[in-house]
């Protein structure tokens, strides 16, 4: 009776359900949608410290402290090339083809232009075949040599063997000896026959005009169809040269200082050169020698001044002012002019003040800097920076401290 009661009394448990594999996978999806937001965001800048991709350069020194540059004596020139050539042809023809233009880089060796080699290759063809039987020749006598060789010894066998007359004996020695000389003859006709053939090939190569030397072609002079000659001719039909190329790495200036003033000038002095086309680009050059004559009717002395650095824009016959400078080490370095060069896109300025932006392991520092103008392209920063720092050019407008940056690739 007991026990029956407690069995009504009982709570019956159904099993637990197991949670359906569907809201398994829902709770996955939302888990990769999250993750995903957030590296959407991170990569988009909304993460922390995105990086801004900047241009980049280098402070470059600018001259030794303590030192200041006084201009001595002012001129001007004119720039030229060392090395120049009008290139023409060893002798007078016809062109055939001209493969240059004005504005051209070439190189040493690289065809120019053509001219008619139909004559001289049909004198080539015929000493070429002069020289193939020439040698037919030789082969032809060094056979009937060695038979006469072999007709010599077989006669001078039957002698000993008193088989045959001393007179036959002679013959032989006679066409042998005659033999030897033919073959010795025909040798040199074959030399001969060479050397011509080498001449005919290079009057052909010399109807390949070539570049001399790497450079610019400045001038082009001939067209296919005129007569070259290295010579003037008269009646003006006739072209003196193919075009004219100029070696730009060896392009100075050339200066006639009145006598006068020409103590002011010494061998290695510094020199601010400004070209008239360019009237606000100082180039820094220096005197490369000063020529040992003098011209009796101008009174002056010619002077050889190099660049210091070559540029595109400086050009052949240009005019050009020059400024000879004399360093004087003034002991106080208060009155230095030295100091860094940066280009002019990396100065900003901010209220008045002329800032930069240095970056140091990646990370932009904002930093106060003291100028003191142009310098061409550059200017000159004489405090707040040192050589060798990396400042960031044309900064954006959201560039600021300690924000990350790394380089623009060109």
């Amino acid at each position: 009776m007991e026990k029956s009661t407690l069995d009504q009394l009982r709570i019956e448990r159904s099993p637990e359900k197991p949670v359906q594999g569907s809201k398994k996978w829902i709770y996955i999806a939302v888990a990769l949608v999250t993750l995903a937001a957030v590296a959407v965001a991170y990569f988009a800048g909304l993460g922390p410290a995105a990086s801004i991709e900047v241009r980049m350069a280098e402070a470059r020194s600018s001259g030794g402290v303590g030192q200041s540059a006084t201009t001595v004596l002012n001129a001007s020139g004119y720039v030229t090339a060392r090395r120049q050539a009008t290139v023409s042809s060893k002798f007078t023809g016809r062109v055939t083809e001209v493969l240059i233009e004005e504005g051209m880089e070439v190189e040493q060796g690289q065809v120019l232009a053509r001219l008619d080699d139909s004559n001289i290759r049909a004198s080539y063809n015929l000493a070429n075949a002069q020289w193939v039987s020439a040698q037919r020749g030789l082969t032809e006598t060094q056979t009937l040599l060695d038979e006469a060789r072999l007709n010599f010894q077989r006669t001078r066998r039957l002698v000993e063997r008193e088989l045959a007359s001393e007179q036959e004996l002679d013959r032989s020695r006679a066409v042998y000896g005659s033999l030897a000389a033919q073959l010795e003859r025909k040798k040199a006709d074959v030399e001969v026959a060479a050397r011509q053939r080498d001449i005919y090939a290079l009057q052909l190569e010399d109807t390949i005009i070539r570049a001399p030397f790497a450079g610019v072609i400045v001038a082009k002079n001939a067209q296919p169809g005129e007569m070259i000659s290295p010579v003037s001719a008269g009646g003006g039909f006739t072209r003196t040269g193919i075009g004219t190329i100029v070696d730009m790495t060896s392009l100075e200036i050339e200066i006639d200082v009145n006598e006068a003033y020409i103590n002011r000038v010494t061998s290695g002095q510094g020199v601010m050169a400004t070209l008239d086309a360019y009237p606000d680009w100082e180039i820094p050059c220096h005197v490369i020698a000063i020529i040992p004559t003098a011209d009796r009717q101008r009174a002056t002395v010619e002077v050889r001044v190099g660049f210091d650095e070559l540029d595109a824009r400086i050009l052949p016959d240009m005019g050009v002012k020059v400024a000879f400078q004399e360093v004087e080490d003034t002991g106080d370095s208060r009155r230095s002019v030295s100091g860094v060069l940066v280009p002019q896109a990396a100065i900003r300025e901010i209220e008045d003040r002329d800032y930069v932006f240095v970056v140091d392991q990646g990370i932009v520092e904002r930093r106060a800097v003291s100028t003191a103008g142009a310098r061409g392209s550059d200017i000159l920063v004489i405090s707040g920076l040192v050589a060798d720092e990396r400042v960031v050019l044309d900064a954006p407008p959201e560039l600021a401290d300690g924000v990350s940056v790394r380089e623009k690739k060109q």
